[in-house]
């Protein structure tokens, strides 16, 4: 199975709908595979079972008869090239699933790797996913250091490298998005801190629903219908020109969506204000009043 030394950069591109990017987190006995679905982090079933010495199909049964299973089937690239379907379940069925296990049914030369599944295995899959790693609290200065140094250089090697693919995008991307988005990978590359002018930072569809308070439900719910808007109100806008093409983070992925700036959030707020502040109670209104 394909397993990441890193943690897969949510800015980075990757290829939507294809297989899914496998991530290998060490604990302080053995080790978890992880992936993410629709930006969650899920536990892949098979080797976790196989590494405390448990019949995979045994409990891959339990799991169907479970009600509380949150298990999605995630396409993986096996070590033999081929792309195969793996059963992956979410963090809290997997500690409810080790909560079936009897510590005292499996083998002694694996019973470590079951007892560091239960005790770290939340900590370790939030950090890793939502804080970039996982860091054993038994490291030492010298491995602190050392990993202090990889991080240093990953973050040049990422900057790097998607300079190079930003400028390899056809004329069909926005020029504006990809220039900013160039400065701002410059300056990740030297520590710094990118100068964007305020009205040509990108503003994402995305972004405007987080800002309005909107849970990843309703965004979800909404941001076609608001983003099909936004875009009519650029065109009425433009002369009929329709808006550019960008990538942005959505849902913890890097996806194609389409290319607005700052200067552009006075159409954002003219349609929310139109058809959706009225929709969502409670959340705050531009007029600073409540909807």
């Amino acid at each position: 199975m394909k397993t990441l030394i890193d943690a897969p950069d949510p800015d980075e591109p990757n290829e939507h709908g294809g297989p899914a990017e496998v991530a290998r987190i060490k604990l302080s006995t053995g080790a978890i595979d992880t992936v993410l679905v629709d930006g969650e982090p899920f536990v892949v079933f098979r080797p976790a079972v196989e590494a405390i010495g448990l019949s995979y199909p045994a409990q891959f049964r339990k799991l169907r008869d479970r009600s509380w299973v949150n298990r999605s089937d995630i396409a993986t690239v096996a070590e033999d090239g081929k792309t195969r379907l793996m059963a992956a379940v979410d963090v809290r069925t997997f500690l409810m699933w080790l909560a079936t296990v009897n510590e005292n049914k499996v083998a002694e030369a694996v019973r470590s790797t079951l007892v560091a599944y239960q005790r770290e295995t939340t900590t370790a899959v939030n950090d890793y996913w939502t804080r970039g790693g996982a860091i054993n609290e038994r490291a030492t200065d010298d491995q602190l250091d050392a990993l202090q140094q990889q991080i240093e250089e990953r973050r040049m090697r990422r900057a790097l490298g998607l300079i190079t693919l930003v400028a390899a995008m056809d004329d069909s991307v926005d020029p504006r998005w990809k220039r900013t988005r160039q400065l701002h990978h410059y300056a990740e590359a030297s520590g710094e801190v990118a100068e964007i002018a305020p009205g040509d930072r990108a503003l994402l569809v995305e972004t405007y629903l987080n800002d309005q308070g909107l849970s990843r439900t309703e965004r979800k719910s909404v941001r076609s219908s608001f983003g099909r808007r936004v875009s009519l109100a650029y065109q009425m806008t433009h002369d009929g020109r329709k808006p550019k093409d960008s990538f942005g983070l959505v849902d913890g992925r890097e996806r194609a969506v389409k290319s607005y700036t700052e200067a552009d959030r006075p159409l954002f707020d003219k349609v929310w204000e139109e058809f959706y502040a009225d929709r969502y109670p409670g959340q705050p209104r531009l007029d600073g009043g409540a909807s």
